[in-house]
């Protein structure tokens, strides 16, 4: 059982930016992270299995929904508090991460946000807590990127809509209570609804055979004429832009969790570096060794940076959907380098359990393709920049 020692790294004394209550809320969640899920994360990983018992935890330090506000269960926190604890999640594990993201962005918001004020009072408090856990319908097996091409459905029965269809890849649907799923109506315009486990017709079969994310639990969606009563349609917001919002706010924790990884690796190899001894001195007193470790900061730090600001963005409520995505590509890419680097750091040592390098490796694989592709970002940016369309 590995030891968490990670300990951070602020180079350009950001913390000095950041409230008492962010540096509380971080630290925090760091805290319970290195007592409750450091221990087991490598089990989790090898067994590909999401440690349930963790779901508890994770409401009671805020990380679910923490940008709600408390009325509705939340704790009401600003987007950097969001941010942090997303970080100090996936420092650990991306799966980690995405289970609370998930709960969070895609879940809680879309019904905070579009929701009526039934739906809200209903749903988020149970949220919040994580007695019950939800999952988004967006992704279906034909239709990844191109999301407005999805063919689920539902037609008004009088009473009640029926909803056809079936949804992909899709975080915390094996033990998820509630389902917010993205379905064309008749007229072909996108709607969300809230489908509920135990409604006839909807199952949520596990995916295996994944090699990334391994901690994380990944399911389909299957509806087969499914009854969903007309209360559990999002009022507040329609058209293939209302999930978009919900994967900007999923894109902004991913762009935070990122850091997360890249720091826990750049933290095992500077240490690592200090106590390997080869040639009579430790591996950090090389040139080649520290060009590694240099550039690796240097990156984290930039990164750090745009995020930092990103959020302030967010909170001022002018963030783009473009600088988002930005952040995203950037911070995934620079988080994929640093691994590469801290595994030859680490030598043959980085292809072990004993070191988390190659578990964020894998994982980091899934997380740059999930929430909008690599490509897909540097087009939105492209977009924004130039005014053309490269999507038609």
């Amino acid at each position: 059982m590995r030891t968490d020692l990670y300990q951070g790294h602020d180079y350009y004394l950001m913390d000095e930016w950041l409230t008492e209550e962010h540096k509380l809320i971080r630290e925090t969640a760091r805290a319970w992270v290195k007592k409750e899920v450091s221990p087991i994360i490598e089990e989790a990983a090898e067994k590909c299995k999401f440690p349930e018992h963790l779901l508890k935890g994770l409401g009671e330090i805020g990380a679910f929904g923490p940008y709600i506000p408390t009325e509705y269960g939340g704790a009401g926190l600003d987007q950097i508090s969001y941010g942090l604890i997303m970080q100090e999640l996936e420092r650990c594990d991306s799966g980690l991460r995405s289970t609370a993201s998930v709960q969070s962005s895609l879940v809680m918001y879309p019904i905070y946000k579009y929701g009526s004020e039934e739906q809200r009072k209903k749903y988020l408090p149970k949220l919040a807590t994580g007695e019950w856990m939800g999952c988004f319908g967006l992704t279906e097996p034909d239709f990844g990127s191109n999301p407005g091409g999805m063919i689920t459905n539902f037609k008004d029965m009088g009473d009640h809509y029926l909803l056809n269809g079936a949804k992909m890849w899709i975080s915390n649907a094996p033990f998820a209570q509630v389902a917010v799923v993205w379905a064309k109506n008749e007229q072909g315009r996108v709607h969300g609804l809230i489908v509920e486990r135990g409604m006839e017709g909807f199952t949520t079969p596990t995916m295996h055979g994944k090699w990334s994310l391994r901690a994380s639990d990944t399911g389909e969606l299957i509806f087969d004429n499914v009854k969903v009563p007309k209360e559990n349609l999002l009022p507040g917001k329609s058209g293939l832009g209302a999930p978009l919002g919900c994967l900007d706010s999923a894109r902004y924790g991913i762009a935070w969790g990122a850091i997360g990884a890249a720091l826990d690796c750049y933290d095992v190899a500077l240490r690592y570096s200090k106590e390997r001894i080869q040639f009579g001195k430790p591996i950090g007193a090389f040139q080649l060794q520290q060009k590694k470790l240099a550039e690796m900061i240097t990156e984290i730090t930039k990164a750090q940076l745009l995020t930092y600001r990103l959020g302030q963005l967010r909170n001022d409520g002018r963030a783009t959907s473009a600088q988002i995505s930005m952040a995203k590509r950037n911070n995934l890419a620079m988080a994929k380098q640093i691994i590469s680097d801290a595994r030859q750091v680490l030598g043959a040592m980085g292809i072990t359990g004993e070191y988390p390098v190659m578990r964020h490796m894998m994982n980091l694989e899934s997380v740059i393709t999930y929430e909008g592709t690599h490509d897909i970002h540097l087009l939105i940016t492209g977009m924004d920049i130039t005014g053309f369309d490269a999507f038609k």
